[in-house]
């Protein structure tokens, strides 16, 4: 932040000092400048969330509106029915994304594709989007983070055998878009269409699992 912060600076200055500008214009060109730094705060803040790890809680990955619940067939990893919980992640929501579960990474691919609107019911298999499988002793989930009509750029810091803890972060979608989550078909969905969540707070979904295998 230092950096862009100093050459801001730099920029105003030497627009100042190399062209006799009017009052008016430099002013233009400060208040543009902070408008600008205060954006680029904003778009890699990256704020504390509290995860209580819980091998039977499902933890959302991201910040924003949840804008799909359904049953659909996964085609890429499991090849059969899954739940669809998607989440849309705006402009100016946090755009980190956090492991909705402990365990081993089972399975990353990034593909290229289209940047159609993230609420287009193709953009999770015709986007830009990269695709992570995570799986512990109990059960897998695959997780979709897909590029929208603004995000031109996905991060995902996972390799296939890593070790993840659930909460803790795995990448994140510049100026937001979407991220799919494909729960098991007995998952307990805890959320509703068109409900806010948190990134690493909000439980998304529930496993019953046997009270002596959730530690």
């Amino acid at each position: 932040m230092m950096v862009i912060l100093t050459l801001l600076i730099v920029i105003n200055l030497l627009l100042n000092r190399l062209f006799d500008l009017p009052a008016v214009l430099i002013l233009a060109l400060v208040i543009v400048s902070i408008l600008f730094f205060l954006f680029i705060i904003s778009f890699f803040r990256n704020p504390d969330r509290t995860t209580d790890i819980n091998a039977d809680l499902i933890i959302a990955p991201a910040d924003g509106k949840v804008v799909v619940i359904e049953e659909v067939v996964e085609e890429e990893f499991f090849k059969s029915p899954r739940k669809q919980v998607s989440i849309f992640m705006s402009p100016a929501n946090v755009h980190v994304n956090r492991n909705p579960i402990s365990g081993e990474v089972k399975y990353v691919k990034h593909h290229h594709g289209k940047y159609l609107v993230a609420w287009h019911p193709k953009s999770s298999i015709e986007n830009e989007r990269t695709t992570a499988v995570i799986g512990n002793e109990h059960f897998e989930l695959l997780i979709r983070q897909i590029a929208g009509i603004l995000a031109r750029r996905i991060v995902n810091y996972m390799k296939e055998n890593d070790t993840v803890r659930q909460g803790e972060e795995f990448g994140f979608i510049k100026f937001g878009s979407r991220v799919d989550l494909l729960l098991p078909l007995e998952a307990q969905v805890m959320v509703q269409l068109n409900q806010y969540v948190r990134g690493g707070e909000t439980v998304i979904a529930r496993m019953e699992l046997p009270e002596m295998e959730k530690k």
